[in-house]
């Protein structure tokens, strides 16, 4: 990774600043320190005062058992951003197949480059299905193309992450790439005919435009502070969005600065189904490969398994919001804004 990444001890953003391409964040480099940070915000209510009983993290997502509610999170054009220790058919290869030995599911990225999804679609074959591609919101020509490769590759579900729309290689696209409208996305889910997932949510009238245009889960993700400067952590606006869309069938993921089995606690007690980390998987496989992701997705259980002991919950379900303790500072916004 030399001269893409410095693979930190803690992946929190301060050192690659605004490196791009490399795994920095835009502008002066701000959100991608502020998604870590403000996980640390939200603490933690201990009580051990209950029944006690044998801890249990799976969860079954789209109808596949998981053993935890963790998903690695897309990551295209490698080479350009962390070196090109690997090719786009060897990571994706290596991480999905690894995420399924680990009880999990990986989702694979998107480029410019046409191969960068054409590789991804053919790991996710290989492994029978069991991945999650991910595409650009560009043109609808373009996307029903890239639906084909999918289709193809007989992915489970696909993704889109709309907030891609501000990454440069997009902009001035011919035909035009970008924001999409809840009737274009409307489109786009009739086109995956399988679950289809927006990512790129920050506010709750995005999240209850995708749940009309059909989506079958959203993420609440700000690209990594890649996309926007000086925009709120995803920490900062989980909770109004899933209390925006609760009660709808869509479910609700969370990415952007969770690094532990703490992290992931916190993310589900405020509202999320699952969540997405794509830095840590990239580190671990650039580290030690196959093993890394094994030895990885252990350890975030682990964590998480524990928190649940310590804060009272024996499932995943029984995870809630008042085993957390949110800072009173953060607005919580109503769809129209106010």
């Amino acid at each position: 990774m030399y001269g893409h990444c410095y693979g930190c001890k803690i992946c929190n953003g301060r050192a690659c600043g605004s490196t791009i391409p490399g795994p920095g964040a835009k502008g002066v480099g701000d959100v991608a320190i502020r998604n870590y940070d403000m996980w640390k915000q939200v603490r933690l209510n201990l009580n051990v005062v209950y029944e006690a009983g044998p801890v249990s993290t799976e969860v079954n997502i789209f109808g596949k058992d998981m053993a935890a509610p963790i998903f690695a999170g897309p990551v295209g054009a490698v080479q350009l951003h962390y070196g090109d220790k690997f090719t786009e058919f060897e990571y994706n290869d290596l991480l999905i197949k690894s995420c399924i030995e680990a009880g999990i599911i990986g989702f694979t990225g998107d480029g410019t480059d046409e191969q960068v999804l054409r590789a991804a679609a053919g790991s996710i074959a290989a492994a029978g299905g069991q991945g999650i591609p991910t595409i650009k919101p560009w043109h609808l020509g373009t996307v029903g193309a890239k639906m084909a490769l999918v289709k193809g590759a007989g992915a489970f579900a696909v993704a889109m992450d709309v907030d891609a729309a501000g990454l440069p290689f997009l902009k001035g696209k011919n035909p035009p790439a970008g924001p999409k409208s809840q009737e274009e996305l409307i489109e786009i889910a009739e086109m995956a005919d399988r679950p289809f997932i927006v990512k790129g949510i920050m506010t709750p009238r995005a999240a209850i435009k995708a749940v009309k245009a059909g989506a079958a889960a959203i993420v609440v993700s700000n690209h990594g502070g890649r996309v926007l400067d000086q925009c709120p952590s995803t920490a900062e606006v989980l909770l109004e969005i899933a209390e925006a869309i609760k009660g709808s069938p869509c479910l609700v993921f969370v990415d952007g600065g969770i690094r532990d089995g703490v992290d992931i606690f916190k993310a589900i007690a405020m509202g999320a189904d699952g969540v997405l980390m794509a830095r840590p998987f990239v580190n671990a496989i650039y580290q030690q490969g196959y093993e890394g992701v094994l030895s990885l997705v252990r350890r975030l259980k682990s964590e998480l398994e524990d928190t649940m002991l310590m804060c009272g919950a024996k499932t995943i379900a029984e995870i809630s919001k008042d085993m957390v303790r949110i800072p009173k500072l953060w607005q919580h916004y109503d769809a129209e804004g106010n």
